[in-house]
């Protein structure tokens, strides 16, 4: 890789489907050199999951990019051998296997930390490697449901609603793992040490859980759900459905917002009203819903176009895609025959490309290995022995 601020950083990657792989991707576009590394059984079955070009799907394709591919045999000799020869380079090992698993392997924390003091070795669960449920089996909504944040999402005498966005595994399994990782790195450079970053999914969504938080030790009570300040108590913050079946995202909370807001609806009588709770608020929910199913959303957008009091439309996907703040981003790339999201940070002196597709698995077995030291003879053999 050339250019990223992680050039020289190698990433030894044992994670498949979600979260792991997100996490490495961050890693990957930033220029460190990840080393995707799986088994001769299914590999990492995200390949399969959907629709792709040429049987490959676009999941797969989107979280593996800018990645090299090595498939290893762990659970034989000569296998961890080659593992355990990588890992004296390397600077970082990220797995995501149920705790005592890479122990049993022969590739834990404490036998790497011997051959490499300096390694940053991530481990991604779902309760982390401690407490009753370490070896519990879960899922996103697993970890959202026990940590209240589920409890939480949803109107007002409805059920929990799911969310289509995987908070735990995104939140917690991808963006704390980065966090962590990086900031081992940053220490491995003062103190020459590495550590163990212990992630657990539901850890992540339980410590940004906020609101209900605050409001549990202020109040004694979590409002019920649709009921808390941003979820249905205040008029001002809400989801307005459209004459066409289609809704605005009406969120002017701060009475100088609110102020612009009610302006620009013709109800300066309104303004008085900022900041209603309970049946006032209620009651000011209702009219908006009124106003709001009085016209398209077309015609809504070309109302608060160039009115800053944060109302938006709510769009698809496809129509986020074409917002013009999002293509001056350039928040897409095509790539590896699909369009692809580009990394959400912008950091100046360095300009993200895609320079190379997910890897099939092994791909890059051969380069990878003689990088490492291995004599030609060597790779044949472990070739001829199906270890890699």
């Amino acid at each position: 890789m050339s250019g990223g601020p992680l050039r020289g950083v190698r990433v030894l990657d044992l994670t498949r489907l979600l979260p792991g792989p997100v996490a490495t991707l961050h890693l990957a576009d930033m220029g460190a050199d990840v080393i995707k590394i799986e088994d001769h059984a299914a590999g990492d079955y995200a390949r399969i999951l959907g629709e792709g070009p040429n049987g490959v799907s676009v999941f797969y394709r989107s979280v593996n990019r800018n990645k090299r591919g090595l498939r290893l045999d762990l659970k034989r000799p000569q296998g961890l051998e080659v593992f355990l020869r990588l890992a004296r380079t390397a600077d970082v090992v990220v797995e995501s296997f149920r705790p005592g698993v890479s122990d049993k392997l022969g590739i834990g924390y404490e036998v790497l930390r011997a051959l490499n003091p300096k390694i940053v070795y991530c481990a991604i669960t779902g309760y982390g490697q401690s407490g009753p449920l370490a070896m519990a089996a879960g899922h996103d909504l697993n970890y959202i449901g026990l940590a209240g944040v589920l409890d939480q999402i949803g109107v007002n005498g409805g059920q929990p609603a799911i969310p289509n966005l995987q908070m735990g595994d995104l939140l917690g399994g991808a963006m704390t793992a980065v966090m962590g990782i990086l900031a081992a790195l940053f220490d491995v450079q003062r103190s020459g040490r590495g550590r163990m970053v212990d992630v657990a999914m539901s850890e992540a969504v339980l410590a940004h859980n906020l609101f209900p938080f605050f409001a549990l030790q202020t109040e004694g009570v979590v409002p019920q759900r649709g009921a808390d300040l941003l979820s249905g108590g205040d008029a001002g913050y809400g989801v307005y459905a459209t004459a066409d079946g289609r809704y605005m995202a009406v969120a002017p909370l701060e009475k100088k917002f609110w102020d612009i807001f009610c302006a620009a609806l013709g109800r300066p009588e309104w303004k008085a009203r900022h900041a209603a709770r309970g049946a006032a608020a209620t009651a000011l929910r209702g009219e908006l819903e009124k106003v709001f199913a009085s016209r398209n959303q077309a015609d809504w957008r070309a109302l608060f176009d160039g009115v800053d009091c944060c109302v938006t439309p709510v769009l698809t996907v496809a129509e986020a895609l074409e917002h013009p703040q999002f293509i001056a981003r350039g928040m897409t790339v095509e790539a590896d025959e699909v369009t692809q999201y580009a990394p959400p940070v912008k950091l100046s002196g360095w300009v993200f490309a895609v320079e190379r597709g997910a890897p099939s698995a092994g791909e890059h077995g051969e380069e990878i290995l003689r990088e490492a030291g291995f004599s030609t003879g060597e790779i044949i053999g472990l070739q001829r022995a199906s270890i890699i």
